[in-house]
């Protein structure tokens, strides 16, 4: 039985004794929609629990302790449920029988790949932006944990039915692509990077490959125009264009391919500056002004956002003409929501630690366009990542020259370790990334834990398959040891995880699962027996009674046996749609 079926007994029972009159002044309204049960900390209080006699004895009129003995009463009478107890002030514990708690195994083989998804996001599109770094250079950490993150979380959210569009944003409009062809043009020419420029080898690579595509095109870049200001400073010039025009796409396409070898597929990559080039960003300012939100002031033209909640009305048009960042972030919202493909009912943002300062303007110009903030828009600030080796912070790359980047560490651990490492920590913490640790074949590297537990799984079933063990004829009642009980419940409480992962947008809460289910699954296999083995010598010299015991323990009849060998495919399966919601290999061997 999973903790839903348990859940809609309760639920039962409680409209039960409230259309019974037994339950004081309890009525049938009162009663939440789901009834909340958890695992016990202490197993020797039930394999479940629930305060629903606590949450309503105040309704009721009753104390709560009197209340949960009218649940026990019926509890106790339900299939499945071997004993309920009531405790302290009137939680319930409930045990149930072994067959019950074993329906669970049957459920898990019977859906496979599909055992925990569940439809309660039907029929919603969320469109989850991530990643979105300029193409003015590598994938940085923290960019890669938003890779890991963003795309562990689109998962997620389609195992709860949500249509998930999941979306890059391209910074390619603006000072910072013009301080990128800055720094080409410097390179190319064998001059020191402008102060405000971007340093790196891959700055010397690009701009090579930029003259040598010219080359190959019949353009000699280097000869073209070059203007210089009064300053000193490069100027507009046809060379400087032609550095641009050639080389974003080029970090385009790196940044393109760093994420397919990350396994993270984008639906959409967006490129801001088709906001100005398509007119949307003059519409959106319009439709804002149509609203009375827009006003001109000392020459520029403001967003009134203070009459949506922000702590200052915000410039969108410069006194000098130019559009300030966020116009491109009003336009862009928009068109999430009201595109001819897959509108968003959610436009979910995933930002760096140095936007929060974003989230005021932003949940304003929601609000402004009649959406609900936290609602059709929802911001997800992350926190900082610290790479560390030898017990050290590695700070340097061989390539961006002061970051690590998304290659770097996929070359330093791989890409499995690299991604469960990055989304087990929730993205609004700091989290180290301990190289040692996670190229380390020991239990204490997580995504190691796990993935062995699942090679430790496919062992088992060719030990199995090797020893004439079936799964014909399983008794699935005699999976009654305590080290049977605990994996039993850790299987039982995958789905509710996934709805929670989801609706929480805590991907994190799977990597969490797995180890526990992995702790479990560990101890199980060094408890009990699938495959027979025959007693050695110093084994039987014990008494007759203890020797007895222990031969039955290594040679599991042949029913408890195939229960078993069904209880280990069930854990390899949850394993391994874990491990796929956070876009990391299941092995067959470690």
């Amino acid at each position: 039985m999973s903790p839903e079926a348990l859940s809609s007994i309760i639920s039962q029972t409680a409209h039960d004794l409230a259309a019974a009159g037994e339950a004081g002044q309890l009525a049938e309204d009162m009663i939440p929609q789901k009834i909340v049960v958890m695992r016990p900390k202490d197993r020797s209080h039930g394999d479940w629990a629930t305060n629903v006699a606590m949450q309503l004895g105040k309704k009721a009129g009753m104390a709560p302790r009197d209340l949960a003995q009218l649940f026990a009463a019926r509890l106790e009478k339900a299939d499945g449920i071997a004993r309920v107890e009531v405790a302290g002030p009137g939680f319930i514990n409930i045990t149930l029988d072994s067959a019950s708690a074993a329906q669970v195994v049957d459920q898990v083989l019977a859906e496979g790949a599909d055992y925990g998804r569940n439809t309660h996001l039907s029929g919603r599109t969320l469109n989850l932006e991530f990643v979105s770094a300029n193409p003015t250079g590598p994938i940085h950490i923290g960019g890669t944990r938003w890779a890991a993150v963003g795309d562990s979380m689109a998962r997620v959210l389609e195992a709860n039915g949500a249509k998930v569009v999941r979306e890059y944003y391209f910074n390619d409009h603006g000072t910072q692509i013009d301080r990128f062809a800055k720094s080409l043009v410097a390179a190319a020419h064998g001059e020191e990077t402008p102060e405000d420029g971007y340093k790196g080898a891959y700055i010397d690579e690009i701009a090579q490959r930029v003259i040598d595509e010219g080359k190959a095109d019949g353009v000699d870049v280097l000869a073209l125009p070059r203007v210089t200001g009064e300053d000193g400073a490069e100027g507009d010039s046809d060379q400087r264009e032609e550095f641009r025009r050639r080389a974003v796409p080029m970090m385009f396409a790196e940044i393109q391919k760093s994420m397919k070898d990350f396994r993270v597929d984008f639906d959409v990559w967006f490129h801001e500056n088709s906001l100005y080039e398509g007119g949307a960003v003059d519409k959106a300012i319009e439709l804002l002004r149509g609203k009375g939100d827009i006003y001109e002031k000392d020459g520029a033209t403001w967003f009134a956002s203070t009459k949506y909640g922000d702590d200052k009305d915000r410039v969108i048009i410069k006194s000098n003409g130019e559009y300030a960042y966020f116009a491109a972030d009003i336009a862009y919202y928009y068109d999430k929501r009201h595109r001819d493909v897959d509108p968003a009912d959610v436009a979910i943002y995933m930002l760096g630690a140095d936007h929060h300062g974003y989230i005021g303007r932003m949940m304003a110009m929601c609000a402004a366009f009649g959406d609900e903030p936290g609602v059709n828009m929802q911001i997800l600030i992350g926190q900082l990542v610290n790479v560390i080796k030898d017990g050290k912070p590695v700070r340097m790359s061989k390539r961006a020259g002061n970051v690590v980047t998304i290659d770097d560490l996929v070359e330093a651990i791989g890409v499995d370790a690299s991604r469960y490492s990055l989304a087990r920590t929730s993205y609004d913490q700091s989290v180290d990334i301990d190289l040692d640790l996670l190229a380390s074949h020991s239990n204490d590297n997580p995504v190691y834990y796990v993935q062995y537990a699942h090679a430790r799984s496919k062992n088992v079933d060719r030990n199995a398959a090797e020893a004439g063990v079936t799964r014909e004829g399983a008794d699935l009642s005699l999976l009654d040891t305590e080290a049977d009980g605990e994996v039993l419940a850790q299987i039982a409480l995958y789905p509710s995880m996934v709805a929670q992962a989801g609706d929480e947008r805590q991907p994190h809460r799977v990597a969490h699962y797995l180890e526990e289910l992995a702790g479990r699954y560990h101890k199980w296999y060094a408890a009990e027996r699938v495959v027979p083995m025959p007693l050695t010598d110093a084994e039987r010299q014990g008494d007759a009674e203890a020797v007895a015991a222990l031969e039955a323990a290594k040679n599991p009849e042949p029913a408890r046996a195939a229960a078993r060998l069904r209880l280990n495919d069930a854990v390899q399966r949850i394993i391994e749609n874990g491990l796929d919601l956070l876009g990391v290999s299941a092995p067959e061997h470690m």
